[in-house]
This record gives C-alpha cells, structure tokens and sequence, in this order.
C-alpha cells in the first residue's frame, strides 16, 4: 500500500519493497498487543473476586499461550531487522538501513512489551494460586470448626448414653432438659469462639 502511495520511493531498489512488506506485518502486531493487554487488565480486575480464582488461572495459562505465539513471531523478524539495519547484508539494505532501523524499533518496543506482560501474566498466576489456597484454607477452618462443634456433642450425648448403674440426673425430672441446655451452652460457647476467630 505505502509503495503505491509513494511510487518514487521504489526507485531506491527491492530493498525498500522488502523493508515496506517487514513494516506492514510489524504494524499489524501493535493491534493484536493492545487486544491482549486489554484481556490481561480484564484478567486482573477479576483477581480478587472471591471465587473466581480457579477460572482466572485458566484464563491466564490461555492468555500466556497467545503471548508465547506471538513472542515466536516476533522474534525472527527482529533478527531480519537487526541485520539489515546494521548493514550485513548489503545486497538487500543499500539505502535502506535507516528504514529497517525503524522497524527494528518498533519490533524491539513489542519484544519489550511481551516480556513485560509475561512476568505480568506469570505475577498473576502465582496470586491466584495463592488466593486459591486461601479459599481452600477458609474451607478447611471451617469444616474444623463445625468437626469441633458437633465432636463435643457427641461427648456430652456419648456419656449420658453410658449404661452406668448410678447416675443420679437419670432419676432428675430436670434431668433430660439440663443435659440438652450443657451440650447447647458448651456448642454456643464454642460457635461464638470460632464466629470470633474468623473460622465460621
């Protein structure tokens, strides 16, 4: 398109075709960079959404597999790019080594911008594999605590069950209310305790 725009310039040899071709292609990845930054700050505003961290990272291994495709993309042209701008392969570049030195500027500015949002993509893996831990661990305090809870119960009812000859609440007409009234203060005392302590 630029060399039918600016015939003129074709006068300078098929190194300025091929330069033309190059920066065709490179302007192509900056639109597909933006779309997968935008994806990746979607990603990130959804990080601390409880419950939502098992699906992020999945979301995240995906984004990283587009990154590494378009970083394998990228990477030969950039080696094209550094040659010919800095002349070794004269055949090619007479006249032209300040057009390729462009397109290696702008393949070295979305190198750069790869690299960052892999470490990016690799930070945000990591906190959400530690948010999944943590969801895991508050699952965990909880059944605990309800373990605890009806573990003490299970006691109380456990010993009042024993067959014993001599147990003088049997023959208590209060007896039957004051044991359920115990095992209900000792399973209030403790939900309060663990309510207090985050665990439930």
């Amino acid at each position: 398109a630029r060399c039918e725009r600016e015939p003129h310039l074709l006068g300078q040899g098929s190194g300025f075709v091929f330069y033309a071709l190059m920066d065709a292609v490179v302007d192509r990845y900056f639109p597909v960079l933006d779309a997968l930054e935008i994806e990746l700050e979607n990603i990130e505003e959804q990080i601390f959404i409880k419950g939502a961290a098992r699906s992020n990272i999945e979301r995240l291994y995906a984004l990283k597999r587009k990154v590494t495709i378009l970083k394998h993309a990228v990477a030969p042209l950039m080696e094209a790019a550094g040659k010919l701008h800095g002349g070794r392969v004269p055949s090619v570049c007479i006249n032209t080594q300040e057009y390729f030195r462009d397109v290696y500027d702008h393949l070295n500015h979305i190198n750069a911008s790869i690299d960052t949002m892999r470490d990016t993509i690799g930070m945000a893996i990591q906190v959400n594999l530690s948010m999944v831990t943590i969801e895991e661990s508050e699952v965990t305090k909880r059944l605990a605590a309800w373990a605890g809870i009806f573990a003490v119960a299970t006691a109380f009812v456990g010993i009042w069950g024993m067959n014993f000859e001599v147990m003088p609440e049997l023959r208590w007409q209060y007896g039957y209310p004051a044991a359920l009234s115990v095992i209900a203060l000792v399973c209030g005392i403790l939900y309060r305790r663990f309510k207090k302590a985050g665990w439930l």
